[in-house]
């Protein structure tokens, strides 16, 4: 007998996979999802090896507003109605134990009876039609008519380098810091793995040394979350206070493996690439991760980018060669790679919102949710300032996600958290005034040192509208006909609110010439 044709397969139930269970579920589809482990969020089980998650888990706000204090909730996914399920209540700490979450997580799929088949291993995806056809370990099959992968980043991401074989992967390592005591020890990669590992066993390595061809950025300079966080830093005072412990920049170039440990030789970027022989008795390979896409047959194998780590996708997280194939959660990352926050729970659970609204217009005759809003310029500037001062979206999506205003005539409608580049590709765009609202950083705020007074910033000249703040601030673009005619920044204000008088007369102002 032929499997039952759903509407939806989700295969992953990690939090992006159960938010959007959830979703589907509540909108009434027929969906099911599928998970290889015998419980959700199983990637958690194992990651990180060192069990402290560096998502942050600010409890303590002094705010009463549930919409607020997810701005500094990194972990809880989005739970509609009166009493929803949050992680702060599972753990008062700033940074959580792994175990936490995955009691979380169990907790969310029960609370929201999510439909999961555990123990079913996907191996193969294949297409009948426009039909996807899934088979699992045991001989099973699942038909449906779109598939959405909320696998993450499941296969460790191993450079072409000869002798990487031989290494230590993250991803299987005994992270016990004992056995590395007065060793000469190794760590490839400069990722918030790499330095997690190192500041495991910074006090026990004799000689640590972390590795890679890139320089070391830092989160609270980049606002990049993924990259190095001051949590994981230790090892860089180690290094700049003289502790023999030490960064590389360059390439390693061949790792090979002898009686007194791993030879390694390396190229040294500062240096004009002199290459140098270096000797460790330790090697461990922190690299990163990618998609696999091993599983799908050739002609529905989706195409992959940046190294092939992730699958390439439209702005509506659709695959771009493979019709009815969509993604969630950290794979979506290929959107807004190390610029936004898409790779992280407190990112990709409203780009999981956001694909619902997706599929809702395109396969149900639902259109994006909107206000209306009266054409008024006072009304105008009240609907932004409201939302800009409360939502969640924005604030973790910044520069990714936007709210779109558009006045035509005596209209105004106001949708939210649209992803900022489907509506470049959108009949919104086109419309006689469309202003696109978005929380972001100025231009090259990567490249300044927020710590350093000295520097000198934007002007803030609000009554010629100059200013471009680097920290995070409103920006309002006005599109008249598709065109970018105009750009406001809003004023920064140290606490993110912008409500005082010079915030909304600068505003009203703007809406006044624009329109």
């Amino acid at each position: 007998m032929m499997a039952e044709v759903l509407e939806y397969l989700v295969v992953g139930s990690g939090p992006a996979g159960l938010q959007l269970g959830r979703q589907l579920g509540a909108a009434g589809r027929n969906y099911l999802v599928l998970e290889s482990g015998d419980a959700p969020a199983a990637f958690f089980s194992r990651f990180p090896r060192h069990r402290t998650l560096i998502s942050v888990n600010k409890k303590h706000t002094g705010w009463t507003d549930p919409e607020l204090n997810l701005r500094m909730d990194w972990n809880s996914l989005l739970d509609d109605g009166p009493d929803p399920l949050l992680f702060t209540d599972y753990s008062a700490e700033l940074f959580p134990p792994a175990e936490a979450f995955l009691r979380y997580t169990a907790d969310y799929a029960a609370k929201h009876q999510v439909r999961i088949r555990y123990g079913t291993r996907v191996t193969r995806i294949a297409r009948d039609g426009g039909i996807f056809v899934l088979t699992d370990a045991d001989g099973g099959s699942y038909r449906s008519q779109r598939l959405i992968m909320a696998t993450g980043v499941s296969k460790s991401y191993v450079p072409d380098v000869p002798g990487m074989e031989l290494v230590d992967q993250y991803a299987d390592f005994d992270p016990d810091p004992e056995p590395f005591t007065n060793q000469r020890v190794l760590i490839l990669g400069k990722g918030n793995s790499a330095f997690e590992t190192a500041d495991s066993l910074n006090a026990h390595a004799a000689v640590l040394h972390v590795a890679g061809p890139r320089p070391v950025k830092l989160a609270w300079r980049t606002h990049f979350v993924g990259h190095l966080r001051a949590y994981n830093a230790g090892v860089l005072d180690m290094y700049q206070l003289k502790l023999q412990h030490a960064i590389l920049d360059g390439d390693v170039r061949e790792i090979t493996k002898s009686d007194d440990g791993y030879h390694v030789k390396f190229a040294f970027f500062r240096a004009d690439e002199v290459i140098k022989e270096l000797r460790y008795d330790r090697v461990i390979a922190c690299t990163g991760f990618r998609f696999d896409a091993s599983i799908f047959d050739e002609e529905c194998r989706p195409e992959m980018a940046i190294n092939g780590r992730f699958p390439a996708q439209t702005s509506s997280w659709e695959s771009v060669n493979v019709p009815g194939l969509y993604f969630a959660g950290t794979i979506t990352q290929v959107r807004d790679f190390k610029q936004a926050t898409s790779a992280f729970i407190h990112g990709f659970r409203y780009g999981v919102r956001a694909l619902s609204k997706v599929l809702d217009e395109r396969y149900h005759g639902i259109e994006w949710p909107h206000t209306s809003v009266p054409a008024e310029t006072a009304e105008l500037v009240n609907a932004v300032i409201g939302r800009i001062n409360r939502t969640s979206a924005l604030y973790q999506q910044f520069g990714f996600l936007a709210d779109v205003l558009t006045v035509d005539g005596g209209q105004a409608r106001y949708y939210e958290e649209m992803p900022v580049g489907r509506f470049e590709e959108s009949p919104l765009r086109q419309r006689e005034n469309a202003f696109v609202i978005t929380l972001d950083y100025g231009p090259d705020h990567d490249k300044v040192d927020p710590f350093d007074f000295t520097v000198k910033r934007a002007s803030q000249d609000v009554a010629n509208d100059s200013g471009e703040g680097h920290y995070l601030h409103p920006i309002v673009r006005h599109y008249r006909n598709g065109e970018l005619a105009a750009t406001h920044h809003v004023t920064e204000n140290l606490e993110n609110e912008w409500n005082r008088d010079v915030h909304i007369e600068a505003l009203t102002k703007f809406f006044e010439q624009q329109l």
